[in-house]
C-alpha cells in the first residue's frame, strides 16, 4: 500500500496518510489533511512509499490538498490569537479558583475549536471554566490534562547537555527508560546526574541501550578477580566502548594499574543483575524518577 507520512508539530509522531495521484510530494511540503476529527494542517516527513498493509491502520485518511497561502495565512492567524487565549483561561482558572496550571493551548485549523492542556495533582472539575470558555470564544473547548513529561514536552527548554529537551525536538513517542539503564551504561545514580527538564529520568538513556545492554554482559563485574597476561589482578573499571577493562595487579609489593583488551582476561561473569535492579527500586531517592 502506498502512504505518505506527515506530522502535525516539530518531532511529532509521523502519521500515515493517502496520497493523491499526480500530486508530487516533498519532504518538509506543507499539506492539509483530513483527520477522524477535522481537517489539520501538516508537513510531509517522507514522501509516498509502500508499506506492509499490517503497518497501515484502517481506513487510510486522505492527503486533501498541498497546502497554499490562504491556508498558510489560516495558521498564522490562528497563532495570532494563542496569546489572548491564554490570558482570558489563565484569568477564568483563577475565577474559578481552580488547582490547575495552565500550559499551553492551540487552535484547530478551521478555527472552531480551542484545546487547553493543564497539568494538576488530581482530577480537576472544569465544568464551570468550559461554560466560561466557550461564552467567551463561541467555538468548541476541549481541556486535557497532561503529565510532567509531556508538560516539558509542550513548553520545551534546554536539557542538561545544551541542547534541546529530547521529548520536544527529536522524539515521537516517549521512550521507556528506567534506572537500570544508567546502571548499565556506567552512569553516575545521583539523581541530579541522570534526571531531565521534567524531574524524570533523561530520555537519551534509551538511545544506546541495546549496545550497552549486550557490552555490560560480556564484561566483568567491578571489584571482580580477573586473570591477565600480567597476573591475576581485580577489575577497578570498564570501557565498554573501547572494550576493555582497567585491572590492578600487586607486583613486586607495590600495586599497578592497566588496561587490557577484554578478550585477553579470563573471569567468571556474575553480574547479580536481579539483586542490583532490586535495591534500586528500593532506593527512594531513585523511585522519584521513575514515571
Amino acid at each position: 500500500m502506498k502512504v505518505i507520512g506527515v506530522k502535525f508539530k516539530d518531532g511529532g509522531k509521523i502519521y500515515y496518510f493517502a496520497p493523491k495521484e499526480k500530486e508530487k510530494y516533498e519532504e518538509g511540503m506543507q499539506v492539509v489533511v483530513e483527520t477522524s476529527k477535522s481537517t489539520e494542517f501538516a508537513t510531509v516527513a517522507f514522501p509516498p512509499k509502500e508499506v506492509e498493509d499490517s503497518e497501515v491502520v484502517q481506513p487510510l485518511k486522505p492527503i486533501l490538498r498541498i497546502a497554499t497561502d490562504k491556508d498558510r495565512e489560516q495558521v498564522r492567524k490562528n497563532l495570532e490569537r494563542r496569546p489572548q487565549a491564554m490570558k482570558i483561561a489563565q484569568e477564568k482558572i483563577e475565577k474559578h479558583n481552580l488547582d490547575m496550571k495552565l500550559i499551553d493551548c492551540e487552535f484547530a485549523f478551521d478555527g472552531n475549536k480551542v484545546i487547553f492542556y493543564f497539568a494538576a495533582d488530581g482530577r480537576v472539575d472544569f465544568r464551570e471554566l468550559v461554560k466560561d470558555l466557550a461564552a467567551a470564544f463561541r467555538i468548541r473547548i476541549e481541556l486535557r490534562q497532561v503529565g510532567i513529561r509531556d508538560e516539558t514536552r509542550l513548553l520545551g527548554g534546554i536539557a542538561p547537555c545544551g541542547r534541546e529537551c529530547c521529548c520536544a525536538g527529536a522524539m515521537s513517542d516517549f521512550r521507556k527508560v528506567s534506572i537500570k539503564m544508567a546502571k548499565v551504561q556506567g552512569l553516575s545514580l545521583n539523581p541530579g546526574k541522570i534526571s531531565g527538564l521534567c524531574g524524570r529520568l533523561m530520555c537519551c538513556l534509551s538511545y544506546e541501550n541495546d549496545y550497552y545492554s549486550e557490552a555490560y554482559k560480556k564484561m566483568p563485574k567491578v571489584g571482580a578477580e580477573v586473570g591477565t597476561p600480567d597476573g591475576r589482578g581485580t577489575v577497578v573499571s570498564e570501557n565498554m566502548l573501547k572494550m576493555t577493562v582497567r585491572v590492578k595487579i600487586e607486583k613486586d609489593g607495590s600495586l599497578v594499574y592497566k588496561d587490557f583488551p577484554l578478550d585477553s582476561i579470563r573471569f567468571k561473569n556474575n553480574k547479580k543483575e536481579e539483586r542490583e535492579e532490586k535495591d534500586e527500586k528500593e532506593d527512594p531517592a531513585l523511585k522519584d524518577l521513575m514515571d
